[in-house]
């Protein structure tokens, strides 16, 4: 009887050490923040936004990080989706501040499972974001923008580019300039429904 308490005891205590092994070693995604000062942590719960729409960009050129094709789900916070529910862009009006919009990244899979086929989200590559705060990014006409990457073998996120405010301007509110300047600097259309 003492014996088998005892190798419980040990037991349990691995339980215990491995757990806070893993809790150590699993990265709070919230702690990361970009050189140009966004943080991740100003997004939490961004999963559960309201979906705005999805894109599949025509080339890998448009995929962020990654070297084939990828499929995008572009979400945004309650501000944004009222935005679109008071009828930007088609109404002229600036998106306000407070405004975000998430857009998370995947590579594009094959449901082999499926009866017919299908392109569905494969492995995560990254999340960007969008933040509308007039005061805080000037420089980019009231958006801050920043990148995280996503590596799959470590389970961990990384801030990547726009790594300054320099980089934010060309990389990417200079793209939003290009093409979406009238249109308060925003390509996403909110889909139909």
């Amino acid at each position: 009887m003492k014996r088998q308490h005892i190798t419980f005891v040990v037991f349990a205590a691995t339980l215990v050490v491995v757990g806070v092994m893993v809790a150590a070693q699993s990265q709070d995604r919230f702690t990361l923040k970009t050189a140009n000062g966004i943080a991740f942590s100003e997004f939490r719960d961004y999963e559960a936004w309201q979906m705005i729409a999805t894109s599949e960009p025509d080339d890998a050129g448009g995929c962020g990080t990654s070297k084939v094709g990828c499929t995008k789900a572009i979400l945004g916070n309650p501000t944004m989706i009222k935005a679109y529910r008071d009828g930007f862009p088609a109404n002229g009006t600036a998106v306000p501040d407070g405004a975000a919009m998430a857009k998370i990244e995947w590579l594009k899979d094959r449901n082999d499972g499926a009866p017919y086929g299908v392109t569905v989200s494969g492995a995560q590559t990254e999340v960007s974001f969008m933040l509308k705060d007039s005061k805080r990014f000037p420089d980019t006409n009231g958006w801050g923008y920043a990148t995280f990457e996503y590596d799959g073998e470590s389970a961990t996120f990384k801030a990547a580019k726009p790594t300054t405010a320099s980089n934010a301007r060309s990389l990417c509110h200079g793209c939003h300039v290009v093409g979406a300047k009238a249109r308060d600097f925003v390509y996403s259309d909110y889909a139909k429904r």
